[in-house]
This record gives structure tokens, sequence and C-alpha cells, in this order.
């Protein structure tokens, strides 16, 4: 059966082409940016098992935003580790026409050498992995469990090991916190596979207590990274790639920044989010979602579902970063732990 695809442009003339899939809103870590103990404990509502969507569903919708141009999907949670053989999630994605990179987010803390080739094997690409500080006690303070770093580098290890390369690790930079370890971080992933990539510390959900003063900018992290090694940029590898790249100019590797407070890239952005329970966000700090589970547990046709899937697009007119001010961070938005980062 040949499948068409259509490329949709929303009113900013920005393709669909990347879908990131949260498969879980669960996560055992309590990061203090993203999932706070104080708001998610133990007696925090997480979504029952029969309000996520199945494998097939995901795999039904994938198939149909492929037809609209998609060719990335990205696997994202809460810990989308936690999910259930998700490995066969994986492996169904991997068979849909038109997409062509399957990669995945984690905290790395249940990423075991038989599970990184399981998810190879399935067809998974890439793993980027969180890793916030190299200081134990910054980042069990951070991570709020406990959960000590050599236990992440060894996962980072795991996952080169089964080829999911090449691997990413993400330090979210918040001022007072970590940012004392920038340097110690890019000395530790110079000259290795990785690409370590720092990101500024965002205003995402209403749950972290965000201020502009805890924002570590691009230009003080390139700074003090250039200082001691001097950096060359390079270009992007893909259209709306989100990091800026820098290579070291001994050529001992490279690094990447995130940095949509101070250097807001909106007019590049290609993503949609699919949250675990079938809700459609068109940007990563969006206060609303379109409920796609209904349409798909309703009875309606594929024709249907993507007649809406190409309209929520073409209205599409998202650029938060690009308009933020003093008052938009106190919008009422979706935790980024329901939609991934």
């Amino acid at each position: 059966m040949t499948t068409t695809t259509t490329t949709v442009l929303d009113t900013l003339a920005r393709p669909l082409r990347d879908l990131r899939i949260s498969v879980t809103d669960r996560c055992n870590f309590r990061c203090t940016y993203c999932m706070p103990k104080e708001l998610f404990g133990p007696n925090f509502a997480f979504l029952p098992q029969n309000a996520l969507l199945s494998f097939e569903e995901i795999t039904q919708l994938v198939r149909l935003f492929a037809q609209l141009g998609v060719t990335k999907v990205r696997l994202t949670g809460g810990e989308p580790l936690l999910r259930r053989d998700l490995y066969k999630l994986v492996e169904m994605i991997h068979h849909v026409h038109g997409i062509d990179d399957i990669a995945l987010t984690t905290n790395g803390s249940l990423l075991t050498p038989k599970l990184a080739h399981t998810l190879k094997e399935a067809g998974l690409q890439r793993v980027t992995i969180s890793l916030d500080s190299l200081d134990d006690e910054i980042f069990m303070r951070m991570n709020d469990v406990s959960f000590p770093v050599q236990k992440v580098l060894d996962a980072i290890a795991v996952a080169d090991d089964a080829g999911l390369s090449p691997v990413k690790v993400n330090m979210v930079v918040k001022r007072g916190v970590n940012d004392k370890g920038i340097l110690a971080m890019a000395e530790h992933f110079r000259n290795t596979p990785y690409v370590l990539r720092f990101i500024e510390y965002m205003d995402v959900g209403n749950s972290n207590g965000w201020r502009m003063d805890d924002v570590v900018t691009a230009s003080e992290i390139l700074s003090t990274i250039g200082d001691v090694w001097p950096l060359t940029p390079i270009d992007a590898s893909r259209h709306g790639e989100v990091a800026t790249r820098y290579r070291y100019a001994d050529g001992l590797g490279e690094i990447g920044v995130i940095a949509s407070v101070t250097r807001a890239f909106c007019g590049g952005c290609t993503r949609a989010r699919l949250s675990s329970e079938g809700q459609l966000y068109t940007c990563l700090f969006a206060g609303k979602g379109r409920d796609l589970r209904t349409l798909l547990r309703s009875g309606a046709s594929e024709q249907e579902i993507v007649e809406v899937l190409e309209n929520i697009w073409h209205i599409r007119n998202d650029r938060y970063s690009q308009l933020r001010t003093e008052a938009t961070p106190h919008l009422p938005k979706v935790e980024m732990s329901h939609i991934g980062g």
C-alpha cells in the first residue's frame, strides 16, 4: 500500500517534522526543577493504566503523523523506561513508513546492558541521558532521591556499548545550584564519543518556581568554557535542531547549548508533543492540548484524524520563548514531566 506524505505548514510556515511522545507521566526521580517532591509526593494521583495510550494507539498516531511529514520520533516521559515492554513500542514505530529516526530521553537509572541491546535491536537509534552534575552531593540533591552520579555514568557507557550513539548528555544549569560544575562537566566529556549539551533553566510548567535570576545564560556558559578551551561554532546537523553546536578548537569533541530563554529558536520549531494520555501540544510551554485519545477510541476514521491533526498544525502560531516577558512565566502551562522536555 502506498502512503502519501503531505507537508503541512503552520501560520509561521514551519513544517511538522518531529513528534515527542510521552509514554508515562511517572518518574522515579524528583528533580527539583521538574517534579519537586512537595508537589509530586506519595499521594500524587498519576494516570491510571487505562488512561494511557496503548502501544497500538501510539503507533497508529505515529503513522498518521508520518503522512503529514513527521520523520523523527523521540520517546520521553516522565521516565520512559518505567513503561513496561517499551521495546515493543520501539519495534512497532520502527516499521512505520517514513519514520527514519527514533530516539529516547532518559535519566539512565533503569538502562541495563540487556535493555539497551534489546532497544537497539528493536530499532532505537539514539539515547539522550540527563546528568546535571558530577558532584554526588549536588546531583543527589537535585534528583532528590539520592541517586548517585556513577550509575548515570555507567548508563551512558551502556548506551554507547549498545550502539545507541552518539549518546547525548543533557545538563540543566541553574544558578547557585550546579553552575559551578560547568567546567568539570566539560572536562569530563571532552575527548569522548559523547556530546554534552548545556540547557538554560526554563520556565516550563508552574511547579519549579522559575525566576530569570536563576538562569545561567548561553553566553555565560560558552564564555566559561571558551576561556579554557576555545570553541568554534559548527552547523546544525538537521533543520529544526534546538542545540547550537560548538567544536573544541583542539579537536577534542563538541558541545551544544540549548538556549530557549535567551536565544529563542521558535522560528525553526518543527515539534509536536503527545502526552501519555493522548493530548496533543504544539509547544513545550502550552497551557492546553487537544484530545486525540477520544478521537481514537470513538471510532473516528484515520482520514478524520489526519484532518484534525492537519488543522491543529495549520493554525499553530506558538512562539512563547520569543514573546517571553516578566508576566509569561506565571501563565498556566503543562508540566514538563507530562510531555517531556
